[in-house]
């Protein structure tokens, strides 16, 4: 009987020495809050853990977020990746390579960072910081009708440029502030800490550097007083457009474009879902990856416009919708970027807008920016297109003039031989004279506009707001 059973019992024996002794299979959880990926290993049921770091170059290190839920769009339902709750990694040695076509069906292609590691004390560690959309911004505070607004005029400058201009205009009217960065001087009492995206480290050095200290209007402009993108009706003169800036409109709206007309820019300047390379806007095809980059958590929009080109006036309270974090953000973005200074300055001149007003589109009527913004008030939409259509003729007319002159300098030449007709004797002075006329009618035309704009109520009704007796602009 001893002999039968010693089969079975040597088996029962063997079967638990194997389970005992066979490892068991290990479970991996990847840390997504670590740049550096690491593997953390655990073996069950044993309460023993052990932790292998795993160095692998060939993977593309994740952008470090925070405990967060992050929408995926399927189609109609929206779904949420819940984020591993880990603490967020020190600074790395060696920056992480950020990874392109996030989110899009191409594959993924690492390149090279730019920036020396010493520079990556932030390591896209504010990126938990909600959808832009979602956020409740705040306009201003208007005042008292007579009380004075604070104001600071922030603007980059090279060591070459000359800004005499803000001195002499500005410098005796205690109201403004200048924030003046010379980009290319590191010895400057104001210098970003690069110099990357034009305008763009500047306005956001600022930001971060006098967050708590802001001015009631904080205007963001360029270095030259004279520039075709400034304010056709103001002569295209900066000086004019900060001396004639209302506070007013700039406490109601939040956040305001410096520049009038649409051309260039609205109403639909810019298609981040297209990806074709377009010679005129070649930031265009850049845009959607970038958008996922300083934007994970929002949607990208099919269209983005506001006139060009990186000049506004924005309120405290509209600076202060956003923490401090989300701008240290979106300069690490800068810092960190392999896109070129002149691209990544585009693409943020299409981007202002939606950070300070989580809209897509940021268009406002021409002659209500023009009346409310700046005090010059046709009196209405029809009026101020009728200023604009006696321009457009006499313009034709200055064309003409200058073919006229082309011809006649042919004709005296001898340069088009025998086939050239003699130009009409006496026509330049005829033109010449349309155009005097026309010119002084649209000088007219401006001061009468101008001084309509002076009486409060004229800006009221022009932009289609109320107003009562008492009220300011």
């Amino acid at each position: 009987m001893a002999r039968r059973r010693l089969p079975v019992i040597s088996f029962i024996t063997m079967s638990i020495m194997f389970w005992i002794v066979t490892p068991r299979m290990p479970k991996v959880a990847w840390n997504l809050s670590d740049s550096r990926i690491s593997k953390h290993t655990s073996f069950a049921p044993s309460t023993t853990e052990v932790t292998t770091q795993v160095e692998d170059a060939s993977i593309p290190s994740p952008i470090p977020l925070a405990s967060q839920n992050i929408p995926i769009e399927t189609n109609t339902t929206e779904e949420a990746l819940q984020v591993e709750d880990d603490p967020l990694p020190e600074p790395i040695s060696a920056p992480p390579e950020i990874p392109m076509g996030m989110g899009t069906e191409e594959a993924t292609s690492q390149v090279e960072d730019p920036v020396s590691p010493a520079e990556h004390t932030q390591t896209y560690q504010h990126m938990d910081l909600g959808a832009v959309a979602k956020v409740s911004f705040q306009p201003g505070t208007l005042k008292a009708v007579g009380e004075s607004y604070t104001k600071t005029i922030v603007m980059p400058r090279t060591v070459e440029e000359d800004v005499s201009w803000l001195e002499q205009n500005f410098n005796d009217d205690e109201q403004f502030r200048k924030a003046v960065y010379v980009v290319d001087d590191p010895t400057a009492e104001l210098t970003p800490p690069q110099n990357k995206g034009h305008e763009v480290m500047v306005y956001l050095s600022y930001i971060i550097d006098h967050y708590n200290n802001l001015s009631d209007v904080n205007i963001f402009m360029h270095s030259h007083q004279f520039a075709w993108h400034n304010d056709d009706l103001l002569d295209h003169d900066a000086v004019q457009m900060i001396g004639r800036l209302s506070a007013e409109r700039v406490q109601r709206e939040g956040y305001m474009n410096m520049r009038c007309h649409w051309d260039p820019g609205c109403p639909s300047w810019m298609n981040p879902n297209i990806v074709e390379e377009d010679i005129n806007k070649q930031e265009q095809a850049m845009l959607a990856r970038t958008w996922l980059e300083l934007f994970p958590l929002d949607n990208i929009p099919d269209v983005l416009a506001q006139p060009c080109c990186a000049q506004f006036a924005i309120s405290r309270e509209t600076i202060r919708s956003h923490p401090l974090a989300r701008y240290v953000s979106c300069r690490d973005w800068l810092t960190r970027s392999y896109l070129s200074d002149y691209i990544s300055g585009r693409i943020w001149e299409y981007v202002w807008h939606y950070l300070f007003t989580g809209k897509s589109v940021a268009c406002p009527k021409e002659n209500v920016c023009y009346c409310d913004g700046f005090g010059v008030c046709f009196g209405g939409e029809n009026e101020y297109a009728d200023f604009f259509a006696h321009r457009g003729e006499r313009e034709a007319i200055q064309g003409e003039l200058e073919n006229w002159r082309h011809r006649t300098e042919e004709y005296q030449n001898g340069l088009g031989g025998t086939e050239v007709e003699e130009p009409e004797i006496g026509r330049d002075l005829e033109l010449e004279g349309k155009i005097n006329g026309m010119l002084a009618w649209e000088t007219r035309k401006v001061q009468q506009a101008k001084e309509r704009g002076d009486v409060a109520m004229n800006r009221a009704k022009e932009a289609g707001r109320d107003w009562k007796d008492g009220d300011g602009f």
